[in-house]
C-alpha cells in the first residue's frame, strides 16, 4: 500500500505527539485530508495509519488520577 513500514509509522506518531501534544491526532487528520484532496492516496493512507498510531499511543499513557487495570 505504501512505503512506510510499521517502525516508520510509530516513529512518526511519537514525533507528532512530541511536537503537537494533545493536538497530534488532529494535525495528522488534517494532513491526511489535505493529501486526499490532492489525490495522493498513498500519503492519505500513510497519515491515516499515523493518526491511528497516535491515538493508540495516547490511550496507552496513564493520565493523572487514572490507574492501570
Amino acid at each position: 500500500m505504501d512505503d512506510m513500514d510499521i517502525t516508520d509509522i510509530w516513529r512518526a506518531a511519537s514525533m507528532m505527539i512530541g511536537f503537537y501534544g494533545e493536538d497530534a491526532v488532529l494535525r495528522a487528520a488534517i494532513r491526511s485530508d489535505a493529501l486526499l484532496e490532492q489525490g495522493d492516496m498513498e500519503g492519505f493512507f500513510a497519515w491515516k495509519r499515523i493518526a491511528r498510531a497516535i491515538d493508540d499511543l495516547a490511550r496507552s499513557e496513564i493520565r493523572p488520577g487514572e490507574y492501570e487495570h
